[in-house]
């Protein structure tokens, strides 16, 4: 007859590394998924931000009824919006890009995530990203 003894042990550290990776896993998603909650609000805050940003200029002379954004004018908005929030001190590394079409303003922001818990053979870090859009009505 075989001896068996310390099969147990075996199978208890192959269990727990499992069980530890998984934890990880669960853990990093948990951060990716409340980094990009949080980079969701500021895109839709700056978005919001952008189209406050009305070319005067155009209305005065060809009135309000259509309004006009400035891609300009958009951007510095959406720029002062990000840093009256702090945005780039909750979010190290803020990227963010402007996309003006007609009254619709759409903002890309993305910002590096250091992943809380490693596991083994993933990256350390992850780019989180969010995109926030909104229309100006006349």
């Amino acid at each position: 007859m075989r001896d068996e003894r310390g099969q147990v042990t075996v199978m208890i550290v192959g269990l727990a590394f499992v069980l530890l990776v998984a934890i990880a896993v669960v853990v990093d998603a948990s951060a990716a998924y409340l980094q990009r909650s949080g980079l969701a609000t500021v895109a839709d805050g700056a978005a919001l931000a952008g189209t406050e940003a009305l070319d005067l200029q155009a209305g005065y002379e060809h009135g309000f009824e259509d309004p006009v954004l400035a891609e300009s004018l958009v951007r510095e908005a959406i720029r002062s919006y990000l840093q009256d929030t702090n945005a780039g001190e909750r979010f190290p590394r803020l990227e963010f890009t402007v996309r003006v079409q007609g009254n619709e303003v759409r903002v890309d922001v993305r910002a590096p995530l250091d992943l809380p818990l490693r596991v083994p053979g993933s990256p350390t870090t992850a780019t989180i990203g969010a995109t926030g859009s909104a229309e100006l009505a006349p």
